[in-house]
């Protein structure tokens, strides 16, 4: 009898080992920090992430791997910074880059993604919104180890005259479906693009739950991206006064209904969902954008409000409820998490920036001293290790107002200054503004630099950089005639030769 409940025992377990949970990750565009109630915002119009946070863990800590849009992106897909995927600029020192319609390149094949790596062990995935890897065809989600595809290559910037420049297309898997602002309105601020993606992600749910196939869901609206836009539901509805203030209250709204599909479906123990951005909220677009908290400055940026975003992860029964951690994480973690939860090696003939989070997410360590390291564009500006941030570079940008209204003294530098040789450190937890700078004299000062400073040089020294993917442009690769165009006869006509340049980043 012994023997018998020893070997239940051990089967039940080693059943429970295989299981293999469903993945979804909410990643939203230029949303801050402080844009969630569950972080103190005032207006508090986000109910369903902050219930998701009181059910799941809360990262006060939580970092996205560059401060701009396409190369966060490549990092969440691939689980290495920019600097190793490619995904930056070397056409001029420190300048931020993506991808717009005329970029020639785009995610390297040489980079593993994650719907690649999850389908070795079998599952289906599907990705709803901006993907901003590349809108060539060699680039796009279904190329690149997607199985489903509802959304864009690229963001909803527009209208455009379709003459000197395309509308950007919408794609249901590898064809064009329409195009924005012709097929996809949006007009003066109100479009239903946002519902079109709940319906996307509930459908996709409810299709691999009935075919018991695990899933990886990679839901990303752009709708909080300017110019924000939300749907007749949300419109003129938030407490903010502003488009952007309705567009958060439509992305929560969505947030809630995947999570009730889920527990409808008796499928939410079964579920890891990640919530995250994609780089802080855009400072230049002052009352009218996001909201990064207490942290400086935002957008494009390497100062906290560019780089440390919400995080919060929910899988109940698995992932302790109320928990808040300060753990330092990063977006490149899920990859790896994710691979250890479907039984997936992670290839061994690369470095990784990402951690296996799933010692913090089941309590077993309540801390891993790991670095975070802030890159703008080709140039490292700083390093976090524990509660000590160590400053390298600063540049708010010359042109630009990144950090208006914020001012801190040799800090927010409107020029590039390298202080690489005189670092300045902050102690980010009683400082995350990062408005009062260690005393260089000081034993404390003398500590952090001691404790960042061989992480720095140990990423230096391993360092291999991917060949840049964001140097070139060209008009002609620009979508004249995406695949699917003919269906639909909106197939427009390309220039008559090619501008092969430089692109002309002033980021």
């Amino acid at each position: 009898m012994a023997m018998l409940l020893t070997l239940i025992i051990w089967a039940v377990g080693f059943v429970h080992v295989q299981c293999k949970p469903n993945i979804i990750i909410m990643y939203m565009d230029d949303m801050g920090w402080g844009d969630i109630g569950a972080n103190g915002n005032w207006a508090k119009e986000t109910p369903n992430i902050d219930k998701m946070a009181r059910e799941g863990m809360r990262f006060t800590n939580f970092y996205t791997a560059a401060p701009i849009c396409s190369p966060s992106r490549a990092s969440l897909m691939t689980g290495r910074l920019p600097i190793r995927n490619g995904f930056y600029t070397t056409n001029w020192h420190a300048v931020n880059s993506y991808t717009p319609q005329n970029i020639v390149g785009g995610i390297s094949d040489d980079e593993i993604l994650m719907p690649q790596l999850l389908k070795q062990a079998g599952y289906r995935s599907k990705i709803i919104g901006k993907w901003h890897l590349g809108h060539r065809q060699q680039f796009l989600p279904l190329n690149r180890g997607f199985d489903e595809f509802f959304g864009s290559p690229n963001c909803h910037f527009g209208p455009h005259d379709d003459v000197k420049t395309p509308n950007l297309p919408v794609y249901k898997n590898d064809k064009m479906i329409g195009r924005y602002y012709t097929n996809f309105t949006i007009s003066h601020g109100l479009s239903n693009l946002t519902q079109m993606y709940i319906s996307e992600a509930t459908n996709f749910i409810e299709d691999q739950t009935k075919a018991g196939t695990p899933f990886l869901l990679y839901w990303t609206p752009d709708a909080n991206h300017q110019p924000p836009y939300a749907s007749e539901m949300f419109y003129g509805k938030s407490r903010r006064g502003s488009r952007y203030g309705d567009s958060v209250m439509e992305v929560d709204y969505g947030v809630g209904v995947i999570l009730k599909t889920l527990k409808n479906l008796g499928i939410d123990k079964d579920t890891l969902v990640f919530f995250s951005s994609d780089n802080g909220a855009e400072g230049i677009a002052k009352q009218n954008g996001g909201n990064n908290g207490p942290l400086l400055c935002g957008k494009q940026t390497t100062y906290e409000g560019g780089f440390r975003e919400p995080g919060i992860v929910w899988w109940p029964g698995t992932v302790k409820q109320g928990v808040v951690t300060q753990q330092l994480g990063s977006t490149m973690d899920i990859i790896v998490t994710a691979a250890t939860l479907a039984g997936v090696k992670m290839p061994s003939d690369r470095l990784y920036d990402g951690i296996d989070l799933m010692p913090v997410l089941t309590g077993q360590y309540q801390d891993i001293q790991r670095p975070i390291f802030y890159y703008r564009g080709n140039e490292l500006f700083a390093a976090r290790v524990g509660k000590y941030k160590v400053t390298y570079w600063t540049w708010t940008h010359q042109h630009y107002k990144f950090c208006p209204g914020q001012y801190v003294k040799d800090v927010t530098t409107p020029d590039q200054v390298n202080r690489t040789s005189d670092p300045i450190v902050f102690h980010l937890e009683r400082d995350p503004g990062e408005k009062f700078p260690l005393g260089k004299k000081s034993s404390e000062y003398k500590e952090a630099i001691q404790l960042v400073t061989p992480y720095v040089e140990k990423h230096r020294a391993t360092m291999k950089r991917g060949v840049p993917a964001l140097n070139y442009c060209d008009d002609l690769v620009m979508n004249w005639a995406p695949p699917g165009c003919e269906d639909i006869d909106y197939c427009l006509p390309p220039p008559e030769k090619s501008t092969l340049r430089l692109c002309g980043w002033d980021h």
